[in-house]
């Protein structure tokens, strides 16, 4: 068992430790549950949704199914979401973007606080740049290089708000001109970097993970400001050069406004009785996921400074808006 995966398994039991009011609700659907997930399928975030669905199923006593709704940056899947019954039988998985898009796109069709109710905080991602191991530079300082002979010329990868604001912060604090190029899903951006066709990119661990074990893909540096014992050999962007660069993201589960909390309060604990699954708890170690399991009235509090921190970035000047 690798260490990881025990501290996961020793912070199952605390995650757990609920509010008895939140461990005594009931949810049980009647119909099967449906879960959307506003991007395609094939990414992290898809492979994570479809790993909790199935430990979930047990404690529901329903089928639950995803349904990707993918496109506009997640928004598309969100508006669904925002228009759903509130009877629980219909909810989402949404990254960090969720919030950002608030910033970052025009005129959307809901509000990402306002118009949900959430159940779930379930990760903290680390994001990581990845590169196929037939590009000319093997780490940040050969990539740096290249850049900077090649101003504009080389181009990086990105799925979504957050891991494009990954890519033009790294730029921007490395002193470089990259290009962005966007992609629909990790899966997608994945093929293209395996090929070669693509320099690099910015993704989720559950993404890049399944890639490692091929010898196509490395990583080139993680975006939080220390490493992660997910992947211990893998220096910080700042440990590489770029200074004051700290990144990470989230997964969280939400239903519309009109769910009522005592039952987002009894789809969590559904959650968290997945979460005491170990093939589950081996399964976000195998995808580099960290286990953040907080309850409704937590996973608000968190989204509110989520969303500061996004509004002080707009005012600085540091995220763009979505063409």
């Amino acid at each position: 068992m690798t260490l990881a995966t025990r501290r996961a398994l020793l912070a199952a039991p605390a995650l757990l430790a609920l509010p008895a009011r939140a461990q005594g609700q009931a949810w049980a659907p009647g119909r099967p549950v449906r879960v959307i997930l506003p991007y395609p399928p094939g990414g992290g975030t898809d492979i994570l949704a479809r790993a909790v669905a199935e430990a979930m199923r047990p404690a529901v006593g329903q089928p639950i199914v995803v349904e990707n709704r993918p496109g506009a940056n997640g928004a598309i899947g969100s508006d669904a979401l925002s228009k759903a019954e509130g009877d629980g039988s219909t909810i989402g998985m949404v990254t960090s973007t969720h919030t950002l898009n608030k910033y970052v796109m025009g005129n959307l069709s809901y509000d990402p606080i306002g118009d949900f109710q959430p159940i779930a905080k379930m990760t903290t991602q680390t994001l990581v740049m990845v590169s196929g191991t037939s590009q000319p530079f093997a780490d940040v300082a050969g990539l740096l290089a290249a850049a900077r002979a090649r101003p504009g010329a080389i181009g990086f990868g990105q799925t979504e708000a957050v891991t494009r604001f990954a890519g033009t912060e790294f730029a921007r604090l490395a002193g470089v001109q990259m290009v962005d190029v966007p992609y629909r899903g990790g899966g997608l951006m994945m093929n293209d970097i395996v090929a070669g066709h693509l320099p690099c990119g910015w993704t989720s661990t559950a993404s890049a993970m399944p890639h490692l074990s091929t010898g196509r893909v490395r990583v080139l540096c993680v975006s939080t400001a220390q490493r992660t014992p997910l992947l211990p050999d893998v220096p910080s962007a700042q440990e590489a050069g770029v200074a004051g660069y700290d990144i990470s993201s989230w997964v969280g589960m939400f239903g519309p406004k009109s769910l009522p909390v005592s039952v987002a309060e009894g789809i969590h604990a559904a959650v968290a009785t997945a979460y005491r699954d170990p093939a589950l708890v081996q399964r976000f170690q195998t995808l580099g996921l960290e286990m953040d399991l907080r309850p409704p009235a937590a996973f608000a509090q968190f989204l509110a400074t989520d969303d500061a921190r996004w509004a002080e970035a707009l005012q600085r000047g540091r995220i763009q808006k979505i063409n």
